[in-house]
């Protein structure tokens, strides 16, 4: 059983990641660590001992991007009516990678290359959230009965992608919105 870690250990991990979010958004993903590190308030040693490669830390921010978003579901939906809920939530996770530059190819490549297991773990996360909310919204009424999580998931995986490639959050969010459209019933 692995020793558990200490609180400042923990903290600094936290705060390498919060920081590592702020850096990769302004910056994109290739910006060097030792900024990240700076940024965090700990030394580059820290933050290589909490992430040994690149890698690790861009999937770390990923999944901290992921549970933040599936961990909001229930706020969503009590703060905004079903439909709404759903373009937010979509809006979000679209951003939340389209936003860091390099950040989407990063993620592939990491997650189908190294580690295929995190990658089924968040889409299971992600299909679960955005399952709720679209069964909301289709029991309401203010979205389509056929509507697909399945579907509406690479949509948005492609957005990401197009964004990545053409450096364009903007055109990805007007390209949600289009889709949110489409979801209303005929």
């Amino acid at each position: 059983m692995p020793a558990a870690r200490r609180a400042d250990a923990l903290r600094n991990r936290a705060a390498v990641v919060a920081a590592a979010a702020d850096v990769f958004a302004a910056r994109g993903v290739g910006v060097p660590l030792a900024d990240v590190a700076a940024a965090a308030g700990v030394g580059i040693a820290t933050l290589h001992r909490n992430f040994p490669t690149r890698d690790a830390l861009v999937v770390a921010v990923y999944l901290q991007d992921i549970d933040d978003l599936c961990d909001g579901v229930a706020e969503l939906l009590a703060r905004h009516p079903a439909a709404e809920a759903v373009a937010v939530w979509m809006r979000r996770f679209v951003a939340a990678v389209a936003g860091r530059a390099g950040m989407c190819q990063a993620v592939r490549a990491v997650v189908t290359g190294v580690d295929p297991d995190l990658c089924r773990v968040a889409h299971e996360r992600i299909d679960a959230a955005l399952g709720t909310l679209v069964a909301v919204a289709v029991a309401e009424g203010s979205v389509r009965a056929d509507a697909d999580v399945g579907d509406l998931v690479v949509a948005m995986s492609g957005f990401c992608l197009i964004a990545d490639a053409l450096g364009s959050a903007d055109s990805v969010s007007r390209s949600v919105g289009v889709l949110v459209d489409g979801l209303r019933p005929r």
